[in-house]
């Protein structure tokens, strides 16, 4: 799994951080998400595609 983020897009709704805070972060001045890891391990998966999922700016992609 490979996960891009496009700041451009983000509305910094914090989702992302909420399912999946091991992998994404948020800017402490604005509140846009912060890739923290790109290649996460297998067994956060799930979590990452929930957060994409939730994402209402649709900011987050992912290649499996």
């Amino acid at each position: 799994m490979k996960v891009t983020v496009d700041q451009d897009k983000c509305i910094a709704a914090g989702h992302c951080v909420m399912h999946a805070g091991a992998v994404f972060d948020q800017r402490d001045d604005d509140g846009v998400v912060i890739l923290l890891d790109a290649n996460p391990p297998s067994e956060l998966a799930a979590d990452v595609r929930h957060a994409a999922a939730m994402c209402p700016a649709l900011a987050i992609q992912i290649e499996e």
